[in-house]
């Protein structure tokens, strides 16, 4: 507790922190509003005093610069008088003089407003004939720009039209999977393809040829035989070639001629039979390559004409192989040798056979895939070309919404012109 004795009446008394921090605070707060309007009204008074000094300041100044400028009037007064009377005199002389002059410079005067009028009408002239060739040429490049835009949609109906022919070939390419089937028939293309690519490899112990024979009631169209020098058969195929128009009303199966084509083969003694065909154009089985149908008739192969050429030499080169594993197998068996290595040769090469047949079918079939890809890529093309066509015709419907009061909105030069020659039109009406 503390002890507090009050200045006026003397008596003393206590008071707890709490308390004596109350009357602090009271004594504080109020020398510091005292203290805050001593200050506001020194500021007020000081601001009043600044305020009065500088308007009469500013009074003055003005009243110095009137008094200046009054007796600056007065001296040009005085100089004025002064010069208009020692003009007047000057005047009198030269009166005539002047008259004479006026007279020569209204003459002037009148011949230079001639010549004006005749420059702002050769100007007004021009800048018609500028706005006439503007709008002949604004004309001129909508004009160049439509046919721009004719040769451009002719140039890409063309365009599309080589691609949609382009297409059409590619898949009636895949459909018919044939490359020289035009003008020709398929008897001969394939003998052809023999003759190009086959004959100038091949010795002389190889015949191709017609099957002419037809004591059994029936025939094949084509024969392959091929001997060693000892006279000994290598191999021999019987190739049977069928095909048809695309208007023919009752469509034939390659099924139809498989039974035929074994009778064929056994009765012409031959080792295996080729149906060459462009039937069934659309089956997935016949397109993918080469077709073995050894399951239903023996050694029987179903091949497009585009693998004519690479069945014949796969064939030969087995048999050719057949015919060393033979000669081996006489040697083993002169010499008493274990016929187990033989037998794995054999499983050996049919093993390799295998192979290179399942990789002449992936080739075969990646082709396809690619031609697809072709097909899809030029169809986007096309779609491509489509869109440049609509392109161009919201550029020309954009030329055409043109105008000259568009072409000069952000022209200020132009605006200008334009303005300055309506003007001079109004002018001459007036």
């Amino acid at each position: 507790m503390n002890e507090i004795k009050c200045p006026h009446c003397g008596s003393v008394f206590q008071v707890d922190e709490a308390g004596f921090a109350a009357i602090l605070k009271q004594v504080r707060d109020g020398q510091f509003e005292r203290e805050i309007k001593a200050r506001e009204s020194a500021f007020l008074h000081e601001r009043e005093s600044a305020v009065k000094i500088a308007v009469s300041d500013v009074e003055k100044k003005k009243d110095r610069e009137i008094a200046e400028k009054q007796e600056e009037i007065a001296r040009l007064k005085e100089e004025a008088r002064s010069l208009e009377n020692s003009l007047k005199a000057k005047n009198d002389v030269e009166l005539v003089k002047k008259d004479n002059e006026i007279t020569i410079l209204r003459n002037l005067l009148n011949e230079e407003r001639s010549k004006i009028a005749t420059e702002v009408t050769i100007a007004s002239q021009k800048k018609e004939l500028e706005i006439v060739r503007l709008r002949s040429d604004l004309q001129h490049e909508r004009d160049s720009s439509g046919q721009r835009e004719q040769e451009l949609k002719d140039y890409h109906r063309r365009q599309i039209e080589l691609l949609n022919e382009e297409i059409k070939e590619l898949k009636s390419f895949k459909k018919s999977l044939s490359t020289k089937m035009v003008g020709e028939t398929l008897e001969q293309h394939c003998r052809d393809e023999f003759e190009m690519l086959l004959r100038p490899h091949l010795p002389q112990n190889v015949c191709f040829g017609k099957d002419n024979d037809a004591t059994g009631g029936s025939k094949g169209d084509f024969i392959y035989r091929e001997t060693t020098p000892e006279g000994v058969e290598i191999i021999s195929i019987m190739f049977e070639m069928k095909n048809e128009m695309d208007t023919t009303a009752t469509k034939h199966k390659n099924e139809d001629f498989f039974k035929e084509l074994d009778k064929d083969r056994r009765q012409k003694g031959c080792e295996y039979a080729v149906l060459v065909t462009m039937l069934e154009s659309e089956s997935e089985l016949y397109n993918s390559g080469i077709v073995d149908v050894s399951f239903r008739y023996e050694k029987m192969y179903v091949i497009r004409p585009q693998f004519f050429v690479p069945l014949i030499t796969i064939l030969r080169n087995s048999a050719l192989k057949t015919v060393e594993a033979r000669r081996e197998l006489a040697q083993i068996r002169a010499q008493n040798l274990d016929i187990t290595n033989f037998e794995n040769e054999l499983m050996e090469f049919k093993d390799k056979f295998s192979r290179n047949y399942q990789l002449a079918s992936d080739k075969f079939r990646t082709a396809i895939d690619e031609i697809d890809k072709t097909i899809t890529h030029l169809q986007k093309t096309k779609d491509a070309l489509l869109s440049s066509v609509n392109n161009l015709r919201l550029a020309n419907s954009k030329a055409e919404d043109l105008t000259i009061k568009k072409l000069t909105r952000n022209n200020p030069t132009m605006r200008g012109k334009f303005k300055e020659l309506e003007e001079n039109k109004a002018n001459k009406i007036e």
